[in-house]
C-alpha cells in the first residue's frame, strides 16, 4: 500500500480497515483524500487475503462532513464536471469492490460523505450518526452519486424528500427509513463493525463475491432476466473447492474449512 497523507490502512486478520483520517476537516473530502481512497480500494481488490472491509472516519465528529467546499467555489462547470467524475470513480470502487464494504458511520455523513457510505454494502452507525444531502443549501445538487443510490435503497419519496430539502437526520430516523442497518453506542461501532466482518470472512469467499456481484447486477435487470443470471451464478457455484468442502463439511457436521477456490 502506498504511503498516504489522508487515509490508513490496516489489516486485522482478514479484515481491512480503511480510516479516512482529516479529523480537522471533518475528514472532508478533497482531491487528494479521493485520489488516496481510489488507490487503497483498488489495492484491496487485488488482495486475496481480504474478505471484508469496515470504512469509518478518523476522530470522533465525523465519518465524512462532505466534499471540500473550499475546493469546489472556484470550480466552473468542466472542473466541476471532472470533479465530480472523479467523486463517481472512488465511489464506484467501493460498490463494485469484490469484497463486502461494511460502513462504520461515526458521526457527521453529509454530502460527498453520505454518498460514500451508500456506496457500501452495509451501514451500521452510532448513535451521534448524523445523515443528509445538503447541497442544495449551496445551489448545486449531489454529485458523487446521491441523485441515484439514495432513491434505489430508501425510495424515490423519501430521497426526494432529503435531496429537496437538504434536512439532516439523526441516526434514528436513518435506521427507521432502512438507510441504516442498525445504531449502537459509539463505543459498540467498531467492535461491531468487526464481529460481523469476521462473521463474513468466515464464509465461503467465493460465494460472497458472487452473493455481492449477483445482487448488485441482478437489481438493473428485470426479475425474469434476473434470477435466470441467478440460476447461471449458481450454477458455477459447483465448479470451486468451497462448495464441495462447504457441502462436505456440513454432511460431515463439522466447520468448513474454505480456500477461495
Amino acid at each position: 500500500m502506498h504511503a498516504m497523507n489522508n487515509v490508513r490502512f490496516e489489516k486485522k486478520g482478514a479484515v481491512a480497515v480503511v480510516t479516512i483520517d482529516r479529523p480537522k476537516a471533518l475528514n472532508a473530502l478533497n482531491f487528494e483524500t479521493l485520489k488516496e481512497l481510489q488507490c487503497c480500494f483498488y489495492e484491496i481488490d487485488m488482495d486475496r487475503e481480504i474478505g471484508a472491509v469496515i470504512l469509518t472516519g478518523g476522530g470522533e465528529k465525523a465519518f465524512v462532513a462532505g466534499a471540500d467546499i473550499a475546493h469546489m467555489q472556484e470550480l466552473d462547470a468542466r472542473a466541476g464536471a471532472e470533479f465530480a467524475e472523479l467523486g463517481h470513480q472512488v465511489m464506484s470502487a467501493v460498490e463494485n469492490l469484490k469484497q463486502p464494504v461494511i460502513a462504520a458511520v461515526n458521526g457527521f455523513a453529509l454530502g460527498g460523505g453520505c454518498e460514500l457510505a451508500i456506496s457500501c454494502d452495509i451501514r451500521i452507525a452510532s448513535e451521534n450518526a448524523r445523515f443528509g444531502q445538503p447541497e442544495v443549501n449551496l445551489g448545486v445538487i449531489p454529485g458523487f452519486g446521491g441523485t441515484q443510490r439514495l432513491p434505489r435503497i430508501i425510495g424515490r419519496g423519501l430521497a426526494a424528500e432529503l435531496l429537496f430539502t437538504g434536512d439532516m437526520i439523526d441516526a434514528t430516523e436513518a435506521h427507521r427509513i432502512g438507510l441504516v442497518n442498525k445504531v449502537v453506542l459509539a463505543e459498540q461501532l467498531l467492535p461491531t463493525c468487526m464481529t460481523m466482518a469476521e462473521k463474513i470472512t468466515s464464509k465461503g469467499p467465493v460465494a460472497i463475491r458472487l452473493c455481492k456481484e449477483t445482487m448488485k447486477n441482478g437489481l438493473e435487470m428485470d426479475i425474469g432476466r434476473a434470477c435466470r443470471y441467478e440460476a447461471v451464478q449458481f450454477g458455477q457455484c459447483f465448479a470451486t473447492s468451497d462448495q464441495k468442502e462447504g457441502m462436505k463439511a456440513f454432511l460431515e457436521k463439522r466447520r468448513a474449512e474454505f480456500t477461495g477456490e
